[in-house]
């Protein structure tokens, strides 16, 4: 996977989520690295390496694994991981799979569904799947910015396209053929039972205007972990750690020194 890295000290690792890349933690790179050997990384499909095997699938599960794979090899030791969105659900699963990699995990509104006890088998509302559809058919006819704007408004708040930097947009563009791929490859539910295998400290940050799905994922889970904490930024919808970026890190920060003491 490709990366960027900046800084010396305990490996602070992070994972993006969906239409982005390492480009999306600048702000973190920049406001860490000063403590930290900050390391961010491109997933497999999403930009710089666009054109891989076509045989090689677009999965959660293979990206969890690929991030124990990356630390391994860049062995630097248990890495101090942060994951957002889609990257937030990569990385939980990552964590329960290889503990040995991980020394604290933090999920920014990780993304999936929640299971909740009793309930038939956990998945998006069909208003959010046909939403995704459409976005999705758009970017796969051309109208790229217009499917764009459609999922990432839906996932952080009506407007949010249009008030995004250029280096978003461009960020978003440059990963849009990922989209479709990821809709064939819904993320897994949270369950208690995965939950419970998480075995290290765990923070989660949300935004105060997030939508709701991830602030009731966020609570569900600081139930469910062993060993969990909350922060919310205040102000912000899902890209909190771009909108409040002072605050983000400052939390992410708190965190793991609280944990090292």
């Amino acid at each position: 996977m490709p990366y960027v890295e900046a800084g010396e000290g305990e490996l602070l690792l992070f994972v993006h989520g969906s239409l982005c890349d390492y480009r999306y933690w600048q702000p973190q790179i920049a406001g860490l690295s000063k403590q930290y050997r900050c390391v961010t990384v491109s997933l497999t499909h999403y930009w710089p390496v666009t054109d891989t095997e076509p045989d090689q699938p677009f999965s959660w599960s293979e990206h969890a694994d690929d991030v124990a794979e990356f630390i391994d090899r860049f062995g630097a030791g248990p890495a101090h991981v942060v994951g957002h969105s889609r990257g937030g659900c990569v990385a939980f699963h990552f964590a329960r799979r290889h503990p040995q990699y991980v020394r604290t995990l933090t999920l920014a509104d990780p993304g999936g569904p929640l299971q909740i006890a009793g309930r038939p088998p956990a998945t998006l509302p069909e208003t959010v799947n046909a939403l995704r559809a459409k976005a999705a058919q758009l970017i796969e006819t051309g109208e790229v910015e217009a499917g764009l704007q459609l999922f990432v408004d839906s996932v952080s708040r009506p407007g949010f396209w249009a008030m995004s930097t250029p280096g978003f947009r461009k960020m978003a563009t440059d990963n849009a053929h990922t989209l479709a791929r990821q809709f064939r490859d819904p993320l897994p539910a949270y369950v208690p039972e995965h939950a419970a295998e998480v075995r290290c400290p765990v923070l989660l940050i949300d935004g105060e205007k997030s939508p709701d799905m991830f602030r009731r994922t966020a609570t569900a889970l600081q139930t469910w972990l062993p060993d969990t904490r909350r922060e919310t930024v205040r102000g912000a919808s899902h890209g909190m750690n771009l909108a409040h970026p002072a605050a983000f890190n400052r939390y992410v920060d708190e965190f793991i020194r609280s944990v090292d003491v």
